[in-house]
């Protein structure tokens, strides 16, 4: 399958490091970022002008991910969580952490303005409030018996927190609510927390205080996730009421798609444009809107004239840039303000050296009509790579139609918006346009086509991606006799759920960890996503036939295009047993290939697991959808 003189390697994709959480300093002066690399994570802080890097945290090393640490407010230091789940305290010079409490399963820590409690959920149940001071008392509970919490911020005074919570059988962008709770003391009994007002059904997250003691978040009750904030009279309302997201989904802890200004004057925040990025700047009186930058961004963070953030795009791998607002940045509503931009600098990046040269490309937003969804419309969304190569792998023709990976997000509520993504980069180099589908469910479009497809997993995503096959046929986006349908998680039930029921519409599947019998999942997989296909599927015992129905290992007798699973042993989501089932189910002789990487959970941490997938799914594709041939 490789194509000649291919650009990027296995190991470029494999190599490099993630970046998460990039947080600046309360003086503007440095970044520190999470910084995960050869399955090692470490705190590292760097000059917000850019410079070295300095590694902070030792033993025990920061969890990976998001919302794993805070800023001391005079920046002496930082809280942070342990890959044991516990709270430390680590000061900015370096030297062993001090444990703050004994506490497992600590997230989104966030310290009071006096530098006095820290705020933090615990095993995304509750939210407690610990001392950062030697000899306090051990961590209080403030929140009241919700089934989920998450992102604690502090009230600038330290005498409230706020925090996003939700029960279930909802999910948080589903049904869910910002409240507010009282604590200024140590003593008992704490208040009880107060739910702000907004309107139900909708979805909210990302609580945050201004400076002056106002309140934001974001809100879909207008139909799209937007900035809201409380006004004056204690009435929730939004900031500006746009047609585009301005964060994403909660799937967890840490998400920072907007953040104030340090006066609150200004609201710096991200939209989703079709998939697309942007970062914007609100003027909280006029109401004005200015576009700063072009890009996916996410980890905003807002000090001195400072704003720091995670930028990337299908061209520009992940990077920590931060954008210096006091020089060539007028304020909103200005005359200049619509062509002046602020000076952004690079000081991190992530993947290695040498994507930018292997001459990336853009997508291209495509619409195609699928079943009509009552209140909805029939039209769904996706958008289409097509390969810069020159000749088409598998052919020596250069005005052949290049082979297409018809690539599923997972969730099945999430989206690929258009950062950087080194897989897609590897299968472009190789010559193969790729067709990322937003089906019905998919976020990014607002809250009516998020909700599409309650009830209708494993129907309506299985019909819209089948709706786009049928497309990408009729549009040449792809060579119809080489089609490959890949996905993960959740979109590995879509992917063999194709298969089963469209034997031959592709050259073959994909299913990485997939879930493949729904009635098992529900069994064991871990309390975030317990009701997840109640809500998806269908309640039992009442939908059971439906669930049936939808479990592909009930119709993997119906499988013959040759199939590609791959699964990590250690995977507390989607266990192992879900694929190990699904190819003792298929039909001998079926073109079946189980591989199993051990110690791996719900997706690849190891620099050698991703190369060895990719070679692998490179190697499948070439022996069994191009039959050898090159160009």
């Amino acid at each position: 399958m490789r194509s000649v003189g291919a650009r990027i390697s296995a190991a470029m994709c494999a190599g490099g490091r993630t970046l998460s959480e990039p947080r600046l300093s309360p003086d503007g002066r440095a970044v520190a970022v999470v910084v995960s690399v050869a399955g090692a994570t470490s705190l590292v802080v760097v000059p917000a002008t850019g410079g070295s890097e300095s590694i902070l945290t030792t033993a025990p090393a920061i969890r990976r991910g998001w919302g794993v640490f805070d800023w001391m407010p005079d920046g002496s230091g930082v809280v942070y969580v342990g890959s044991d789940g516990e709270l430390q305290l680590q000061d900015i010079a370096g030297g062993p952490p001090r444990r703050l409490a004994r506490t497992e399963g600590a997230s989104a820590p966030a310290v009071s303005p006096d530098g006095r409690r820290v705020a933090f959920t615990v095993d995304g149940r509750h939210v407690a409030v610990a001392s950062l001071e030697p000899g306090d008392p051990w961590p209080v509970r403030i929140s009241a018996v919700p089934d989920f919490c998450a992102d604690p911020a502090w009230s600038p005074d330290g005498s409230q927190v706020a925090w996003h919570e939700w029960d279930v059988p909802a999910m948080a962008w589903d049904d869910s609510r910002i409240v507010v709770g009282a604590y200024d003391s140590w003593s008992l009994p704490v208040p009880v927390p107060v739910p702000v007002p907004v309107p139900s059904p909708s979805a909210v997250a990302q609580p945050r205080f201004s400076p002056g003691g106002e309140l934001g978040w974001l809100c879909d009750a207008s139909g799209w996730l937007n900035l809201w904030h409380r006004d004056p009279a204690g009435t929730a309302q939004p900031f500006l009421e746009e047609r585009c997201e301005h964060g994403p989904p909660t799937w967890g802890d840490g998400s920072r798609s907007w953040v104030w200004s340090p006066d609150g004057s200004r609201i710096a925040f991200t939209r989703n444009l079709e998939g697309f990025g942007e970062l914007c700047l609100l003027d909280v009186d006029s109401g004005d809107v200015r576009s700063l930058d072009r890009g996916v961004f996410a980890g905003l963070s807002w000090s001195d004239r400072s704003i720091a953030a995670l930028r990337s795009g299908a061209r520009a791998p992940d990077q920590v840039v931060v954008y210096r607002m006091d020089e060539g940045a007028p304020r909103a509503g200005s005359a200049a303000s619509t062509s002046t931009k602020p000076p952004r600098i690079t000081v991190a990046r992530g993947p290695v050296l040498g994507f930018e040269a292997a001459e990336m490309v853009e997508p291209e937003v495509v619409h195609w009509v699928g079943e009509d969804v009552p209140a909805l419309g029939p039209e769904v969304h996706g958008r289409l790579f097509r390969t810069g190569r020159h000749c088409v792998v598998g052919s020596a023709d250069p005005d052949a139609t290049p082979p297409l990976i018809v690539w599923v997000h997972g969730g099945p509520t999430g989206q690929h918006q258009v950062g950087f993504n080194a897989r897609a980069a590897y299968f472009l180099d190789r010559g193969w346009n790729l067709l990322q589908v937003d089906h019905r469910g998919s976020t990014g479009w607002g809250r009516a086509y998020a909700q599409a497809l309650r009830g209708e997993w494993g129907r309506l995503d299985v019909d819209d991606v089948v709706t786009g096959i049928t497309a990408a046929v009729a549009a040449r986006w792809g060579d119809p006799r080489r089609i490959v349908v890949m996905g993960g998680s959740s979109a590995g039930l879509t992917v063999l759920s194709i298969l089963s029921r469209y034997p031959g519409m592709c050259a073959a599947g994909i299913d990485l960890y997939g879930v493949t019998d729904l009635f098992g999942l529900e069994e064991a997989t871990h309390r975030f996503e317990a009701h997840y296909n109640s809500i998806m599927v269908g309640a039992l015992p009442g939908a059971a036939s439906v669930w049936r129905e939808r479990s592909p290992i009930a119709n993997a007798a119906a499988i013959r295009d040759p199939l590609l699973v791959m699964h990590g042993s250690s995977d507390k989501v989607v266990p192992l047993e879900q694929s190990e089932r699904l190819m003792r189910a298929l039909n001998p002789g079926v073109p079946a290939e189980l591989h199993v990487y051990d110690g791996e959970g719900h997706g690849w941490s190891r620099p050698a697991t991703v190369a060895d997938e990719l070679s692998r799914i490179d190697a499948f594709l070439t022996r069994h959808v191009l039959k050898g041939t090159h160009s």
